[in-house]
C-alpha cells in the first residue's frame, strides 16, 4: 500500500520541506534592511554578506524542492544552512529563561528539519521530480 503513495508522499514532502525555506527567502529580499539588522544582532560575520547567502539558499532552494531538481544537493545546502543558522538564531542555552521553552523548540524544530532534509539526501525526490526524469 505505501508503495503506491512513495511518489505522491514524497511529492508533499519536497513542498511542506519548501514552505519552510522559499518564504522565507522572499521575505528577506523584500526586507533586506532588516534581515541584515537582525543578522548583525546576533553576532554573525558580515551580515549584509550573509543575507545574501542566506537568501540565494533558500529561495534557490526552495525552487529545486519544489520541482525537484538537484534535489540532493538542495537538500544538503539547506540542511548545513539550517544547521549553522539554529546555533546563532536559537542558541536556547544562552536565552533568557522567560524565552528558554519556545527558543528551545525552534532549534529542536530546525534539528528535526535537518533530519528531514538528510533523507531527501538519502533517497532523492522521488518518482514526481526532474531528477526521475533526468534518470537521477
Amino acid at each position: 500500500m505505501f508503495t503506491v503513495l512513495q511518489n505522491p508522499l514524497s511529492f508533499l514532502g519536497r513542498l511542506l520541506m519548501a514552505s519552510l525555506f522559499l518564504p522565507a527567502g522572499i521575505a528577506k529580499l523584500t526586507g533586506f534592511a532588516a534581515t541584515v539588522g537582525y543578522i548583525a544582532s546576533v553576532g554573525m560575520p558580515m551580515p549584509a554578506v550573509s543575507a545574501v547567502i542566506a537568501l540565494i539558499v533558500e529561495v534557490a532552494g526552495g525552487i529545486a524542492l519544489v520541482i525537484g531538481f538537484g534535489t540532493r544537493t538542495a537538500a544538503l545546502v539547506l540542511a548545513v544552512f539550517t544547521l549553522v543558522a539554529s546555533f546563532f538564531f536559537h542558541a536556547y542555552w544562552a536565552a533568557p529563561a522567560e524565552q528558554h521553552m519556545i527558543v528551545s523548540l525552534l532549534f529542536y524544530k530546525n534539528i528535526a528539519v535537518v533530519g528531514g532534509l538528510l533523507f531527501l539526501v538519502a533517497f532523492g525526490a522521488g518518482g514526481w521530480s526532474l531528477d526521475a526524469k533526468r534518470g537521477n
